[in-house]
């Protein structure tokens, strides 16, 4: 039997929607002639997702445990209630439905990340054999289901499983940069956790070698690996949060040069204003993050007399993959620093 392309056949409630948008999902792992069946390895919820259930459970490993088992449970997928983000997952090839055999480029047995959220992806738990508090990592012993739509990668042999699944989660990002930032421009990155970092070094590239790129983030330890990484012209500690006074120090910094495009990656809430306010309304914005409120960020903008285009965070970009893929294996250092952290 086939599906609809799209998943809406795995809908349960409420009927009529597509999955990511849908409250509970089929993840019965009998598939679809039109549909691949994933053993699942590990999921890579996002930041906005991991870190408020991290913080609602008080970093408590059992209780973390046990909210995605729920979630999961309730919903057929992994989608957190409240920011209503997901993540990605890697795995090995279980089944592909006869539909699909021959027009893809992977088989049975490969290994593969996917591109599309957890947020619509049908997924099964049995059991949770690892959380790493650090990566947001959770491994597990899961089936998933990708749709006839559902885009993934392959795991490249030299970066290997963990780093993959940590450069997916967010290869959005620099796509955007490699995309929209061009010679000469000035490029702010605010927020320089793992999206943030890959859009530094994708935006060195992108404005060289007239350009500048600015970073800003609240960690003075961030910072100063930003500084070592040699991946920003300008680096400012500043508070996203308290627009004003990261205004005030992009500025002097700067010499009062705004930005041509900026991207913000950051994971925790109000700093909408403080992005918008970096930004010449000739230029251009992107929201990465999940945890922007674009209703803060329209009518903030509004407030202020600002018009600058903006965009939303649009996980998918054709060749996001390589894109990230490329940047860890041109910059050494990003590439060594993100083995360290991601790859135990």
């Amino acid at each position: 039997m086939k599906g609809n392309p799209y998943g809406s056949h795995r809908v349960i409630s409420p009927v009529g929607l597509l999955p990511q948008a849908a409250e509970k999902v089929d993840n019965r792992p009998e598939i679809f002639d039109n549909e691949i069946l994933i053993e699942v390895e590990a999921l890579q919820p996002t930041a906005t997702a991991f870190g408020r259930i991290k913080k609602e459970c008080g970093g408590d490993l059992k209780k973390i445990e046990a909210e995605i088992l729920k979630i999961v449970e309730e919903r057929g997928k992994f989608q957190d209630p409240v920011t209503k983000s997901g993540g990605i997952l890697i795995g090995k090839i279980k089944k592909i439905g006869t539909d699909l055999q021959g027009k893809t480029d992977a088989e049975v047995g490969d290994r593969i990340a996917t591109l599309v959220s957890l947020s619509l992806t049908p997924l099964k738990i049995y059991e949770i054999t690892g959380i790493d508090t650090e990566t947001e990592q959770v491994r597990c012993k899961a089936d998933a289901i990708l749709f006839e739509t559902g885009i993934y990668t392959k795991i490249p042999e030299d970066l290997g499983a963990q780093l993959s699944l940590a450069l997916m989660d967010v290869a959005g990002a620099p796509a955007q940069v490699a995309v929209n930032a061009k010679v000469g421009d000035v490029v702010v990155v605010e927020g320089a956790g793992k999206a943030g970092l890959l859009c530094l070094a994708e935006a060195k590239k992108r404005v060289s070698p007239t350009g500048l790129v600015v970073c800003m983030d609240y960690s003075a330890e961030i910072c100063e690996l930003v500084r070592d990484l040699g991946l920003a012209d300008i680096v400012i500690q500043a508070n996203g949060q308290k627009p004003l006074e990261a205004y005030d120090a992009y500025m002097e910094a700067t010499g009062g040069r705004l930005a041509d495009f900026t991207v913000s990656t950051v994971s925790v809430q109000d700093t909408e204003l403080s992005t918008i306010m970096v930004t010449k309304d000739t230029g251009m914005i992107y929201f990465f993050s999940m945890s922007t409120d674009f209703v803060k960020a329209s009518l903030g903008a509004e407030g202020i007399k600002k018009y600058v285009p903006m965009l939303i965070g649009n996980g998918y970009y054709p060749g996001h993959a390589e894109i990230a893929f490329d940047i860890v294996r041109r910059e050494k250092g990003l590439c060594k620093y993100f083995e360290e952290r991601y790859c135990k």
